[in-house]
């Protein structure tokens, strides 16, 4: 990291400006970053989307009804709720690396515990600390969004949606390793060796991260605190001052509710508990729904989810580069309406292997590609302060929204619908509203730090 010299800087009083500027984060560092963030990503997903992917087997195996296996998916979503809603305001408070640690670690946890269950009681609380690997995205864009901002490589900061899009592709990533991973290792190794196999590499990335830098705001905001602690308030005051950065100290849970933060809090909260109706239904539960409502086999629907996902992955980076150029939050709108559009022409019209895996592809497309402009516009809504709190909180609403999908899709199921109308009026119908929903949230204007 560099500075700059201080016979250089201007005071505030001459012009206005901060005198201080924070260290600057060099091109290598910035660059390993960013790589570490997109494995840790794979396996987070490979780990999270597993469960979804082996559920019809592992419901065979323990001899689950369907309303059964719909129940316990629904209870890992509550447990997984609770685990995510408390890692936000714990990186606001410990730090972004090991914030980091923690999440990639909560992943091989998760994957070696799941690897010997006995039974669905036991299934539920494992996989609920998969909470920390589905909280990876959130702290990865609070990481990141930092670095980016004062990175001194200007290639990624004129282009860090579309950077950061390459990051978050680690879900089409990881779940199509994780539909690889099944069709080639079930037979050999078991639904539980799949498991294990997430493990090792989890363990491997928490190790790395160890190496990475901590972000300059985090480490300013720190500085601050402690000097507050200490009674210090004139020297924090100052401090504050010439680094322009707000003194006041505040309770990150509640700052994300205060001024301009708190119409996009609660916008892009109930945004994401309806989207993750689609997310639940095509992506988590997408074997599940091309067996059961499409009547392909489970063998043929781990080969054609390879396919979609591969899609999926392009979806990211369109969506990264479309928010750069056109504005994240109109993007991610337009992408969601179309999803859901193409989900409800996939259950209602396509027949036959083509035209069903083609709608899927392009609803998979557009539902899951816009979440690289999601999760970097998230960190633009807050500051330093709250912005791991922020972005936790709103991608803790993922888990109601499976909740009450799986609840709804149970009730469904329980009364005799079939699954094409239920991912019809659960999924389709979730993923279209919520891209109405965002058309409510503000628009917000890069930082540079």
């Amino acid at each position: 990291m560099t500075t700059v010299p201080s016979q250089h800087r201007d005071t505030p009083a001459d012009t206005g400006i901060p005198a201080r500027r924070l260290p600057r984060i060099g091109v290598r560092a910035t660059r390993k970053a960013t790589a570490i963030a997109f494995c840790a990503w794979v396996f987070a997903v490979y780990d999270y989307i597993l469960f979804g992917t082996l559920l019809p087997e592992i419901s065979t195996r323990f001899g689950w009804s369907e309303e059964r296996a719909a129940l316990v998916s629904t209870l890992i979503s509550v447990g997984t709720a609770v685990v995510v809603l408390g890692v936000g305001p714990l990186v606001d408070r410990l730090g972004r690396r090991k914030g980091m640690i923690l999440t990639v670690s909560g992943t091989a946890v998760a994957s070696a515990a799941s690897a010997v269950t006995p039974g669905a009681g036991y299934l539920v609380g494992v996989r609920s600390i998969g909470g920390l690997g589905l909280s990876e995205q959130a702290v990865n864009t609070t990481y990141l969004n930092e670095i980016y901002a004062v990175t001194e490589d200007e290639a990624i900061k004129k282009r860090r949606g579309f950077v950061y899009s390459m990051v978050q592709s680690g879900w089409p990533v990881g779940t199509l390793v994780a539909a690889a991973f099944v069709a080639v290792f079930l037979p050999l190794v078991g639904w539980r060796g799949c498991f294990l196999l997430a493990t090792f590499p989890a363990l491997v990335i928490a190790l790395l991260r160890r190496g990475l830098p901590e972000t300059p705001q985090f480490e300013l905001e720190k500085r601050l605190r402690v000097l507050r602690k200490e009674g210090k308030e004139t020297e924090a005051r100052q401090l504050a001052a010439e680094y322009g950065v707000d003194e006041t100290p505040g309770t990150p849970l509640l700052e994300i509710f205060r001024g301009r933060a708190r119409r996009n809090t609660l916008v892009l909260s109930f945004a994401w508990l309806a989207n993750w109706f689609g997310i639940q239904i095509f992506s988590v539960l997408g074997t599940t729904v091309l067996t059961k409502a499409k009547g392909v086999s489970f063998e043929g629907s781990l080969l054609l989810f390879i396919v979609i996902n591969a899609v999926g992955f392009a979806g990211y980076l369109f969506h990264g580069w479309a928010g750069d150029r056109f504005g994240r939050r109109n993007v991610i709108a337009f992408g969601w309406i179309l999803s859901g559009i193409l989900f409800a022409l996939m259950l209602t019209v396509a027949h036959g292997t083509g035209p069903v895996v083609a709608l899927y592809s392009l609803g998979m497309f557009f539902l899951i590609g816009p979440y690289a402009a999601m999760l970097f516009y998230m960190g633009e809504c807050y500051d330093t302060r709250c912005r791991a709190t922020g972005t936790s909180f709103i991608n803790a609403f993922s888990q109601p929204g499976a909740v009450i999908a799986g609840a709804l899709a149970t009730t469904m199921l329980a009364s005799g619908a079939h699954w094409d109308q239920t991912a019809l009026l659960i999924g389709a119908a979730g993923t279209f509203l919520s891209g109405f929903v965002m058309f409510a949230a503000r628009r917000v204007d890069t930082v540079e730090a």
